[in-house]
């Protein structure tokens, strides 16, 4: 998998609503990885993980303490990474449609 557009699901006749911010569970499968300031990039480590550098928001998910700044991470600070990926894109969907069930779109 090379891309999954996480706005998909956020248009209304025809325009972008708001994409909230949901947390992804932590899985017995998921990977650790000890972030270096400078020189740690989301892009680069989602590569490394997933085989495609668009996942970094997910990891940013599955860290929700640091918000969704990369900038927020501070040096040596072990990073949970959602693994595999598959079951991450599909735990990120579920968070989706129980937030739109609650609270709409």
């Amino acid at each position: 998998m090379q891309y999954y557009n996480r706005y998909q699901n956020f248009f209304v006749n025809g325009t972008q609503t708001v994409v909230p911010y949901v947390t992804l569970p932590s899985r017995t499968t998921d990977q650790r990885y000890v972030y270096r300031d400078n020189q740690t990039r989301l892009d680069k480590l989602s590569y490394e993980k997933y085989g495609s550098p668009y996942f970094g928001w997910l990891i940013m998910m599955a860290n929700p303490s640091y918000g969704g700044l990369e900038t927020n991470i501070p040096d040596g600070t072990i990073l949970n990474i959602p693994y595999p990926l598959l079951g991450a894109l599909l735990d990120y969907k579920n968070a989706v449609d129980t937030h739109i069930f609650y609270y709409g779109r």
